[in-house]
């Protein structure tokens, strides 16, 4: 099981970021990963960094974690521009940069700050072409490419990745999940579909499995009211794994027992760094 530190950047500082990331590594992290929203969702008051950005300068900032975004918004960028950016962290973090997308969750985003808006399944065909434009500018030669929504001609890109950049997929459509078999190493699995993995699995072909995880660590027993309560303000009352150091053990060892090989661990107190060092200490250690 790898455990990947999900790290919104949003209501911290850099410095603060930067904490957290250490910290993380520190504590056994594999990697940290953030979003990819123009606005927080339920709190656009809210600053917020942008993921590359924020994922280049995380890198800069540690020499293990992996670093990435759960994930990029497809619809916010043109694939070539794209296939740049990802090469440029491939290069910037030495190795350690991965690419999540998917089609977008939030769809009045998208219209609010006046990007294009195709529709579901065509918002799943734009992304199928972003993957396909990937993967011929990563080879370095010269990409012509004919597509519904994107026509390249002579198009080459130069550095090419230092070795070949993990595709992690979100979503569980069918014609996401066509994407997935063909294009991804990682398939993000919702919670809310926890249910159905095992049906879902072998639709996904070679990707390995991955799961975002809302985490109340209890790190005393006196303390497990007040995490409760501060979990329940952050994240509601449902979808939160609330527990210490044995039941998050046995936690994700079933996970891990289902065949999913990484969690996205979102802690409801926004990563203190004592919480990292705890969790690495008492779960991370002794699940692995």
């Amino acid at each position: 099981m790898q455990f990947h530190l999900y790290l919104p950047q949003m209501r911290l500082s850099p410095a603060q970021l930067v904490e957290r990331a250490q910290a993380a590594e520190a504590a056994g992290f594999d990697g940290i990963a953030g979003m990819d929203h123009m606005a927080p969702p339920l709190a656009e008051g809210q600053p917020m960094f942008s993921a590359s950005v924020t994922n280049t300068w995380l890198a800069a900032h540690t020499t293990r974690l992996t670093v990435g975004s759960l994930v990029l918004c497809d619809v916010f960028r043109n694939p070539a521009l794209l296939a740049q950016e990802s090469v440029s962290l491939d290069h910037l973090s030495r190795g350690r940069y991965e690419l999540g997308l998917g089609t977008g969750s939030v769809p009045r985003e998208i219209t609010s700050y006046g990007l294009a808006l195709p529709e579901g399944r065509l918002r799943v065909r734009r992304l199928r072409e972003t993957l396909e434009i990937l993967r011929a500018l990563w080879t370095g030669e010269p990409v012509d490419y004919d597509g519904e929504f994107f026509q390249l001609r002579g198009a080459r890109q130069a550095p090419t990745p230092l070795g070949s950049i993990p595709i992690q997929i979100g979503g569980a459509g069918p014609k996401t999940m066509e994407l997935v078999a063909a294009h991804a190493d990682w398939w993000n699995v919702h919670i809310g579909i926890l249910d159905k993995l095992d049906e879902m699995r072998p639709r996904a072909g070679r990707a390995r499995v991955s799961i975002q995880e809302r985490v109340a660590f209890v790190p005393s027993e006196d303390q497990r009211a007040a995490v409760a309560e501060l979990a329940r303000r952050r994240f509601g009352r449902t979808g939160v794994v609330v527990g210490d150091a044995e039941q998050l053990v046995e936690h994700f060892g079933t996970l891990s027992e289902r065949g999913i090989e990484r969690s996205y661990t979102w802690f409801c107190d926004f990563a203190q760094p004592e919480t990292l060092a705890a969790f690495g200490e008492s779960v991370i250690a002794k699940v692995r």
